[in-house]
């Protein structure tokens, strides 16, 4: 096993040691003896970036089959294992990565590092039609339940649709295509375990109240004898333009409670600068109650509901900055626009007030110390600069970057990107229910 020397935090007096197994395996530890419990957290440098056309949902599909059973595990038992002793553990897909993460007891930490290995070293023992089949309907069913049958579902992929030009490697989105779901085989799932399931495409992250050289001699023992695997292939080229170059529009009618002006902008990549400054930007127009557009479109025109300006951050591909605005009563869609407009141009010529740069600066900085401060969610964040950037370390000193912009950098920010050139838009118009708008009537008084 190869060590590098412990380096200090850059905030908080937080630490982290990064150490690599002989298979490639990478593996940071972080110390905090505040409470007696520790999180372990996998990531996988897998997501549906990597995936191919045909094929989509794959790598979704794996993190429900990753808790199917593995070698020394049958069927629901790492739930069961885990739950029994006291902790939580769940895992999530995106665009960049699949993770899976459990929060324990300090007592119990070597059993989740055990199941974790377990799956990583032998889940294909377990994996047969039976279970793929399992997964395949539970995906398809959380389709159906978050995305195809509720109000405005379908947003995240239509605009991701738009956004990211077809064949570009994020012009869908991680849940994957029913079509696709149908299409993957068991040969297809193997492979896909094959190809990325592997330690030399990880990073583990060990937070809380542990010993590191225990600890470390755990993950030697149950990780260290897995062989890597050298057949991944780079994901595709993810490089756009800075702008769209157009405005892209769609009408969506649907059963929706309300007309609804959603947009995505294109944005500069997570981990630069600009990013960061974007990010201010965004939040001074829409985070929160105390923004510009919940001002304007909420408290004061009284034309919307809702209205929120926030920044999906992505390393591979340029960000996208979500505008989602819900109307209020028979305002039409083109009110809330011109309104929108009229205050990013504002915003693009003046930048930020003092107050609104502090505020916003305070508030990104409070949801880093809520993400830091809990061990899962350090340890979350530790293999996100890991596996996106290269050093787990910058995940303890992100938070100095963010205050380091300045406020001509923001207005910079939102004069380059901000504009009706450079983006996706969608507008929900609602229609009336099927039965509503053929005028079926039930007797007053029946049964609902």
């Amino acid at each position: 096993m190869g060590h590098t020397a412990t380096a200090q935090a850059g905030s908080g007096g937080l630490t982290a040691t990064e150490h690599r197994l002989a298979n490639g395996l990478r593996v940071v530890l972080s110390e905090d003896h505040l409470t007696p419990v520790a999180a372990v957290c996998l990531w996988y440098d897998v997501g549906s970036r990597h995936e191919v056309k045909g094929r989509t949902g794959l790598a979704h599909l794996f993190e429900h089959l990753m808790f199917q059973g593995s070698g020394q595990v049958k069927g629901n038992g790492h739930f069961e294992l885990v739950q029994g002793a006291g902790g939580s553990l769940n895992g999530t897909t995106s665009f960049e990565r699949t993770n899976y993460f459990e929060t324990m007891p300090t007592h119990q930490v070597e059993l989740a590092l055990w199941l974790e290995a377990d799956r990583m070293g032998s889940l294909l023992a377990a994996l047969d039609e039976e279970s793929m089949e399992n997964q395949r309907d539970v995906v398809k069913n959380e389709r159906r339940q978050r995305y195809d049958n509720v109000p405005y579902g379908t947003a995240f992929e239509k605009l991701t649709a738009l956004s990211y030009p077809e064949g570009h490697p994020y012009h869908h989105t991680p849940i994957g295509s029913m079509a696709d779901l149908d299409a993957a085989t068991l040969e297809d799932a193997r492979a896909f375990f094959r190809t990325y399931y592997a330690p030399n495409n990880a990073v583990l992250s060990i937070v809380g109240d542990i010993d590191p050289e225990q600890t470390l001699a755990w993950v030697e023992k149950y990780f260290g004898s897995i062989p890597s695997h050298d057949g991944k292939q780079p994901p595709r080229d993810g490089t756009l333009p800075e702008i769209i170059g157009e405005q892209l529009r769609e009408v969506v009618h649907e059963e929706v409670p309300a007309r609804a002006l959603m947009a995505a902008y294109r944005l500069p990549h997570d981990g630069t600068r600009a990013c960061d400054a974007a990010d201010l930007a965004l939040t001074v127009l829409g985070g929160g109650e105390s923004s510009r557009l919940h001002n304007r479109l909420v408290r004061r025109d009284r034309t919307a509901v809702a209205a929120g300006f926030g920044l999906l951050r992505l390393a591979g591909a340029p960000s996208l900055g979500w505008l989602d605005v819900k109307t209020s009563g028979g305002v039409e869609v083109e009110t809330i626009e011109a309104a929108v407009d009229e205050e990013l141009a504002r915003f693009a010529a003046d930048g930020p007030t003092p107050e609104e740069m502090e505020r916003a600066q305070a508030q990104l900085e409070r949801e880093w110390l809520d993400r830091l401060g809990t061990v899962a969610g350090r340890a979350d964040e530790l293999c996100r600069y890991a596996v996106l950037f290269g050093d787990p370390q910058l995940a303890l000193s992100a938070v100095g970057r963010v205050l380091d912009i300045t406020a001509e950098e923001v207005r910079e920010a939102a004069e380059a990107a901000l504009r009706p050139d450079n983006r996706a838009v969608l507008v929900y118009e609602p229609i009336e229910p099927a039965d509503e708008a053929e005028g079926t009537d039930e007797p007053e008084g029946a049964d609902k």
